[in-house]
C-alpha cells in the first residue's frame, strides 16, 4: 500500500535525491547542479514556483512529481507542465506512477486547466508505453528547444 502526499519543507532533502536519481536513470547526472537551498526555496519559499507530491509505500519515500503551471495562449487557460516524475525501482510495478500522474491530472481539472504537459526521452521506451497506456499522445511536429548558461546570458546581456 502506498500514500500520497504535498512535499513538505523536510521533505527537500529527499527531493534532491530523487532529482539525483532520476537524472542517474536518465543518463544526465552530471547535468545536475541543483542544491538543498535552491530546491527548498523553488518548493517552500516566499514565492514557490513548483510544487512536489511524495508518494510513501511501507513508511519509505517511493516517488515524486514535481510539476509547475504554464498557460496556453491558444486555449486561454493556465497548464501544467510535469517536470519530473520518478518511481524508484524498488517501488515499480505497484500502480505508484499511474496514481501519481492521477492526482496531478486531477489538480490540472481542479485548476481549470486545458492541458497537462511533459517531456521524455526518445529512448525511454518504458516511459512511452506508459504514457501511450494513459492514453498520452506524443507531439511529434514541436521541437523543444533551450537555452541556458553563457547563450542566456550572452542574449539577456544584448542591449
Amino acid at each position: 500500500m502506498f500514500t500520497i502526499r504535498t512535499a513538505r519543507r523536510e521533505d527537500a532533502p529527499e527531493i534532491l535525491s530523487l532529482i539525483r536519481e532520476i537524472a542517474e536513470y536518465e543518463h544526465l547526472a552530471h547535468e545536475v547542479v541543483a542544491t538543498e537551498p535552491l530546491i527548498d526555496a523553488a518548493v517552500f519559499g516566499p514565492r514557490p514556483c513548483v510544487e512536489v507530491l511524495i508518494a510513501e509505500s511501507d513508511g519509505k519515500v517511493a516517488a515524486f512529481a514535481l510539476f509547475f503551471q504554464n498557460f496556453s495562449t491558444f486555449l486561454g487557460r493556465p497548464g501544467i507542465f510535469l517536470e519530473d516524475i520518478f518511481v524508484r525501482p524498488q517501488f515499480r510495478r505497484r500502480g505508484i506512477g499511474r496514481a501519481l500522474f492521477r492526482r496531478v491530472a486531477a489538480i490540472a481539472v481542479e485548476r481549470n486547466c486545458g492541458r497537462l504537459e511533459w517531456a521524455v526521452l526518445d529512448w525511454n521506451k518504458p516511459a512511452l508505453d506508459f504514457y501511450r497506456s494513459l492514453g498520452a499522445v506524443a507531439m511529434s511536429d514541436w521541437t523543444t528547444h533551450r537555452l541556458t548558461g553563457p547563450a542566456l546570458q550572452r542574449l539577456a546581456a544584448e542591449p
